[in-house]
Parts: structure tokens; C-alpha cells; sequence
């Protein structure tokens, strides 16, 4: 069986004694040896934080997946510390048919004890970010509630988020303005997304403007100055970029 030898230390890491890179790529060849393992590869990440998947030896390990047979750490927590990371790439490499193996864990998916260990631990893991899920909900709904705080995701078109509040965007919110005036001189929606794309104004992301993305802003309360969070509307802290009458007379009342 090909094995794939990772080894990580972070900042910290290298002031205690035995984690070296050195140290921990001792034991896992010693461990081959026993195992009668060929060793792929070694990939040592120093001074990366596990809780990061973005470390660079990891990612290039990760691709040179058909190189190797199973993955072989010192410790989980050299490979991840966060358990949902984990549970993710335990599911990445049961699609490959790659196993894991942790020495000092005894934790091996080549047995029945390793892979009932890992259907645990998946399940603990996937509890969490529900668990997580939900204080974030509650959390977003209680401000809505109340009316604090600034709901949505990303920064809205015409505003962008500074400190956790809504800053308008001058020449964004000149072309939140046109699009209102637009739509209340009876241009459609795609003709307005096309006047749009004729003058070379870019949205928010990558892309053109559509009928849906010009749809989304004249239905959007945020830009009469409320928030909308899970079906709750109430008036929010930013700064309108439009008049709430503007609003109303295409949406209907607020709320």
C-alpha cells in the first residue's frame, strides 16, 4: 500500500519538544516500516494553523490523491482541528477509496473499530454545524426582531459593510437610483439590464446585469432603508438610498 506521509506544525508548535517536522516524520516512516507501507510522498506544512485548510502542502497533497493508497498522520490534530474540516475530508477521501490512518489515535479506516470511529466522529461533527446553524439563526432573527443590527449576506449592491454597518457606495447607489427611475418611466426589467450593460456598469459580482439581478434591487426593502431577515421587516440603522414612497409604489407596502 502507497502511503502519503503528512506532517504540520504551527507557530506554536515549534517551541514544544517532539513536534518537530523531523520528530513526527520519524515515527510515521518507523510506522511504514512496521506496516510494510511504500511511502508516496512526504508533505510537511510549517507553520500553518490546522484550523486552515489553505496550507500549501496540504492542498498539494490533497491533488497528487491518485499517487497514494492511504493518508498517514502522527496525531488528527496535525491534519485538522476543526472537526467539521475533518468530517469533509474523510468524505473526500471515501469517495476516492483512500484510507486514514493516525498512529497515536489507533484511528485506521482499514478496520471495522477505525471506520465506526469515524462514522462517529463525522456524526459529532455534523451535529455541531447544525448546532451552529441554529445559534446563528436565532441570533440574526432576535436583531430583526428588534430592529438592530444589518441583515443579508455579502455587501448589497450600493452599499458595502463596514464595522458590521452599511455604507453606501456613492456610485453604486447613483445606479440603484437610475434603475428605480428607470422602472418607473416603464423601461422592463430586461431592457433595463440592457441599458445597464450598454454603459458598461458592472454589478456587484462577475457578470452581466439581468432581468433577475435588476428584479432583486427594486424588490429589495434594504435600499429603502429597512432590513429582511427570514420573512421579519423592520426599519434598519443604514442610511436609505431611495424614498420609502419610491419603494412602496412598485412593492406595495413595507412589511
Amino acid at each position: 500500500m502507497r502511503a502519503a506521509l503528512y506532517v504540520r506544525v504551527s507557530t506554536e508548535d515549534q517551541a514544544k519538544e517532539g513536534f518537530s517536522l523531523d520528530a513526527q516524520t520519524k515515527r510515521l516512516e518507523a510506522y511504514c516500516r512496521h506496516k510494510q507501507y511504500e511511502v508516496s510522498d512526504i508533505y510537511r506544512d510549517e507553520g500553518c494553523s490546522g484550523r486552515d485548510i489553505d496550507r500549501p502542502e496540504y492542498k498539494r497533497m490533497m491533488k497528487d490523491h491518485e499517487k497514494w493508497d492511504v493518508l498517514v498522520v502522527v496525531r488528527l490534530d496535525r491534519i485538522h482541528r476543526n472537526s467539521v474540516n475533518f468530517a469533509l475530508m474523510m468524505d473526500d477521501l471515501r469517495r476516492k477509496n483512500k484510507e486514514f490512518c493516525s498512529t497515536e489515535d489507533k484511528f485506521d479506516t482499514s478496520t471495522a473499530m477505525g471506520r465506526f470511529a469515524m462514522d462517529m466522529m463525522q456524526r459529532i461533527a455534523q451535529l455541531e454545524s447544525e448546532l451552529i446553524g441554529e445559534r446563528v439563526k436565532i441570533g440574526m432573527t432576535r436583531k430583526a426582531k428588534h430592529g438592530t443590527g444589518n441583515m443579508g449576506s455579502g455587501h448589497p449592491f450600493g452599499y458595502v459593510y463596514e464595522r458590521g454597518s452599511l455604507i453606501i457606495v456613492e456610485y453604486e447607489a447613483e445606479v440603484v437610483r437610475d434603475i428605480y427611475s428607470m422602472h418607473s418611466e416603464g423601461m422592463s426589467l430586461r431592457s433595463i439590464a440592457d441599458e445597464l450593460n450598454n454603459s458598461f456598469v458592472s454589478p456587484k459580482k462577475s457578470g452581466k446585469w439581468t432581468h433577475q439581478s435588476v428584479s432583486k434591487i427594486l424588490q429589495n426593502p434594504i435600499y429603502a432603508g429597512y432590513i429582511k431577515w427570514d420573512g421579519i421587516v423592520r426599519k434598519g440603522e443604514h442610511e436609505a438610498i431611495i424614498n420609502q414612497d419610491i419603494f412602496e409604489a412598485i412593492n406595495g407596502p413595507i412589511g
